[in-house]
């Protein structure tokens, strides 16, 4: 014969089972800060390798200059390597070298004179493209230039649109600077992985 339980027992059953069941309920509808996905919920597919080949056209002087200096420390001007200025710029990316040729989007961004003991920048910025299948995206670059080497190599953190999830390097080669004006031409190999 099956044994019956005594009604306080059997109420506080009860009672276990209904908040066990609603605290699992409610754990399960609580908000979450973060969860594994896999990149297929998103839409990534497998990854692909950019080889991006531009030139970054900085003027210095004249009616439209696309870099000026924003900010300097007090010893800026008496420091042979400009430490302490901070730039703001806005340089026309092309195809080829000569400033007339095709815009194919632009350098936005910063860069900060950070050494004391040689010409070396901190640059801050974002290659934003107008043209082709690139358009609309961006590809975020951060990283130590030294503009006397013949090859500076600095990062790609980041990007958007097409670049989303982008990660890689840039290669800078100054093409001309100009040392009345401070206006040059610098020449970009950008190898970036994707989605």
């Amino acid at each position: 014969m099956a044994k019956t339980l005594s009604k306080p027992t059997s109420i506080f059953f009860m009672l276990f089972t209904i908040f066990f069941f609603s605290t699992y309920v409610i754990a399960d509808e609580a908000p979450v800060f973060s969860k594994n996905l896999p990149p297929s919920s998103l839409g990534l597919e497998q990854q692909k390798l950019s080889h991006l080949h531009f030139y970054f056209q900085e003027i210095v002087r004249g009616p439209k200059p696309t870099a000026v200096r924003v900010a300097q420390a007090n010893t800026t001007n008496t420091s042979p390597t400009g430490f302490g200025a901070v730039v703001v710029i806005d340089d026309p990316l092309t195809l080829l070298p000569e400033n007339t040729s095709k815009v194919v989007g632009q350098a936005q961004g910063t860069y900060t004179f950070a050494s004391q003991s040689e010409s070396a920048l901190l640059m801050a910025m974002n290659f934003a493209f107008t043209e082709g299948e690139y358009n609309g995206s961006t590809l975020s670059l951060l990283g130590r230039n030294t503009v006397s080497s013949s090859v500076r190599e600095m990062p790609i953190v980041g990007g958007s649109g097409v670049f989303r999830f982008a990660r890689g390097y840039a290669l800078a080669k100054t093409y001309t600077f100009d040392n009345k004006t401070g206006d040059t031409v610098v020449e970009y190999n950008v190898y970036v992985l994707h989605h």
